[in-house]
């Protein structure tokens, strides 16, 4: 009798159950090799390991001494992982985590165990992070793991100003900070993140890294920098000053915004050239609010899908709270909670969808201003319980800790606040003392610990909603006295006027702003009479606000609201 290629297929796998008959190994059935790690002995089959492994196969098969030998002795891998290794070779099944990867991986690579090395790779990946992405892209690259290494790599280039902060970066070679601060595609809101990271990279180890400034500051696009940073910040670097052919790129920068336009194209130069990163997913996160009480929920909104979800509520009820998103995490600072004003903040991982409660501020704030600027986290003004607040204090998230910086000139509450130029910049709000609205605004410079007024708004306005696209800071909505507003109004540094924007859609006070991909969300408020589920967008090319399709779940307003990047 001929058994057909029917039968076949059932042949094989019977033939393949047989080999988990013959595990575990211990029982030594007909084993014919001992595999020795460390002091770890192993009985296994010469014939299973060749079928799994090119490695075993070639030591088996060829000419090696091994071939013949009844035990083989294998020193580049710890007994631990080789008595894993093996037995995924008879089962087909392995676990890996955090606490064996790093082993695992190049083992798999030296057994040549292709799937394993895979699955430690995919591992790897979605566990990037801004704190460890620079360190697994080492590894990657260390164990030829090119998609893994190009992952990292892609990770780092969209989360640059996350990773800056951290140690991994500021134990980078020089090689590589070079490298990856002259890629186009690095995602920065601006060149200064690029300019501060590499001062912060040369200030950590001073007095051997300032030899390589010009090296570095030859991949910073300084002409991309604003006139007034130019000047502010960078000419009175010292480590700038110290540097004759940093001066050199400075002049360079200088002469590039002297020139008309159409000269500027003959000074073209990989420093005049745009940066152009792919673009990360990006989603608007609203957190607490009143609705009309204080509550917990928290939403977010994604762009792609043009939808909103629920995600973990905060830890308590919270409205009037500064909302930010600093080094992969989201902060909600201070606040009130229905009966008191708060200091404390509590922090939002968006990858572990989770809260976690940080150091306390000094000071009870609620409706105060909260923004980030050269990686640490400020908060504004605001109101105590009984007045309002003229103080500043400064979140370090490495030391988790707060401390005041010089107070402002006038006392704030329902202040809106914004970056631009590497300038913080307190607008409007009600002071309190005179019960009035307030149009002035004031800019606070970190390099003198100074707060001065500059140009006032054209109108009075507190629980305005304020933020920064363009090198331009906007002004949207707010109120004075019973009246609310839907006018924005736009601050240009370089001019050093406020011009008025077109009208939002629907009168609006105490709603969040953000900017994304050159766009100005504005999200919820009150209109005086209830609070707006609604959300809307500025396009500065059009002069023109447009409603989102969709509207939050709840109606609220003093919501802290921030953009973050789309957890992979």
């Amino acid at each position: 009798m001929t058994v057909g290629s029917d039968n076949y297929a059932l042949h094989a796998s019977e033939a393949v159950n047989q080999f988990f008959v013959l595990w575990p190994v211990s029982q030594n059935l007909l084993c014919d090799v001992t595999i020795v790690a460390e002091d770890v002995e192993i009985a296994a089959h010469k014939v299973v390991l060749a079928a799994c492994s090119p490695y075993f196969h070639a030591m088996f098969t060829g000419e090696m001494s091994e071939s013949r030998a009844k035990k083989v002795r294998i020193k580049e891998v710890d007994g631990w992982t080789l008595k894993l290794l093996i037995d995924y070779v008879y089962t087909a099944e392995i676990q890996v985590t955090e606490e064996n990867v790093q082993v695992l991986l190049p083992a798999a690579g030296l057994l040549q165990l292709h799937d394993v090395k895979k699955t430690c790779c995919d591992f790897l990946e979605s566990q990037l992070h801004a704190t460890n992405c620079l360190g697994i892209r080492a590894f990657a690259d260390m164990h030829a793991c090119v998609e893994l290494l190009n992952q990292a790599n892609k990770f780092a280039e969209q989360h640059f100003s996350d990773i800056v902060p951290g140690e991994e970066f500021l134990n980078l070679g020089i090689e590589q900070v070079c490298s990856l601060i002259s890629s186009d595609k690095l995602t920065i809101s601006s060149e200064e993140k690029v300019f501060e990271a590499v001062i912060a990279w040369v200030n950590h180890n001073k007095d051997v890294r300032q030899e390589h400034m010009a090296q570095l500051m030859e991949h910073v696009r300084l002409p991309l920098l604003t006139r007034e940073y130019l000047v502010q910040r960078v000419e009175e670097e010292t480590l700038v000053k110290n540097s004759s052919a940093c001066k050199d790129y400075l002049i360079e920068a200088m002469k590039y915004h002297l020139l008309p336009n159409d000269q500027r194209t003959l000074m073209k130069s990989a420093r005049t050239r745009q940066r152009t990163p792919v673009s990360h997913p990006k989603l608007m996160v609203v957190v607490g609010g009143q609705a009309p009480k204080a509550i917990r929920s928290v939403e977010c909104y994604d762009f792609k899908d043009e939808s909103w979800y629920q995600v973990a509520e905060l830890p308590t009820r919270r409205c009037r709270a500064g909302v930010v998103y600093l080094h992969g995490s989201v902060y909600a600072v201070g606040g009130f909670n229905g009966s008191l004003r708060v200091r404390t903040v509590d922090a939002y991982d968006p990858v572990k969808d989770q809260w976690t409660n940080m150091a306390n501020m000094q000071d009870r704030r609620s409706t105060l201003g909260a923004a980030v600027m050269n990686g640490l986290l400020y908060a504004v003004g605001g109101f105590d319980g009984s007045t309002g607040l003229a103080t500043v204090e400064v979140y370090n998230t490495k030391a988790n800790e707060w401390f005041h910086v010089a107070p402002m000139n006038t006392r704030r509450s329902s202040v809106g606040v914004g970056v631009v130029g590497g300038m913080l910049y307190a607008v409007g709000g009600y002071d309190g003392a005179s019960r009035q609205c307030l149009s002035t605004v004031e800019c606070y410079n970190p390099s003198a610990n100074e707060w001065t007024y500059i140009v006032e708004m054209n109108t009075r306005r507190s629980g305005a909603g304020v933020g920064a696209l363009n090198g331009l800071l906007y002004a949207v909505g707010g109120h004075d006295g019973p009246l609310v507003r839907k006018s924005v109004e736009v601050y240009d540094p370089a001019a050093g006027e406020w011009k008025q924007a077109a009208d939002m859609n629907m009168c609006r006070r105490n709603a969040g702003v953000c900017a994304v991909n050159g766009l100005l969300y504005v999200v919820g408020g009150d209109d005086g009479s209830c609070n707006l589920a609604s959300a809307e967008y500025y396009n500065p090319a059009t002069d023109k606000w447009t409603l989102l399709p969709s509207c939050m779940s709840t109606g609220r307003s003093y919501a802290g609201v921030t953009v973050i990047d789309k957890p992979l």
